[in-house]
């Protein structure tokens, strides 16, 4: 169990981050769509998981645009964003916005992303969504980086992403 915080106060995770070197745990989640999305989909491109707790927060949103500006100068890569938002919610999002670098996929029907990943938060007023991280997954499906920001109402640092892409 991971301990970080929502606006200075802790909050705990179900688990921790995946391990650095491990082989990505499969998942399926859903696609605006409604069709699913499973990790062997992906395979042969690096991935960013971009993780949230939704898009209807500002520093939600502001990952997700800060992720689509990343992903178009990004080669072999796929920028996933995650959170339990409904598909609807989603796709108007990113059409409002004119995201189409990124994919965002839905956690929304069992939850077992967040569960599997260790990030799903287990108490506070945001318990049940997912915790604000990334994960960098390579082209093999193993684990080459992961990032739980340690306050929930800030960004994820985006340099050091980009810098553990290399």
């Amino acid at each position: 169990m991971a301990q970080i915080k929502l606006k200075g106060n802790p909050i705990h995770t179900i688990g921790e981050l995946p391990e650095i070197g491990s082989e990505a745990a499969d998942f399926e989640l859903v696609r605006n769509n409604f069709s699913k999305a499973t990790l062997a989909d992906f395979k042969g491109s690096r991935i960013i998981l971009n993780i949230f707790p939704s898009l209807d927060t500002s520093t939600c949103a502001n990952s997700v645009r800060q992720f689509n500006k990343m992903a178009s100068n990004l080669e072999n890569t796929k920028v996933l964003c995650i959170s339990r938002d409904l598909p609807f919610a989603q796709s108007r999002f990113c059409g409002a916005e004119g995201i189409s670098n990124v994919e965002t996929l839905s956690d929304f029907k069992t939850g077992n992303f967040g569960i599997n990943y260790g990030l799903q938060l287990v108490d506070g007023p945001l318990s049940g969504l997912n915790s604000r991280s990334v994960i960098i997954i390579d082209e093999n499906g193993i684990v080459t980086y992961t990032q739980q920001v340690e306050e929930t109402s800030e960004e994820p640092n985006y340099d050091e992403v980009l810098a553990n892409l290399d």
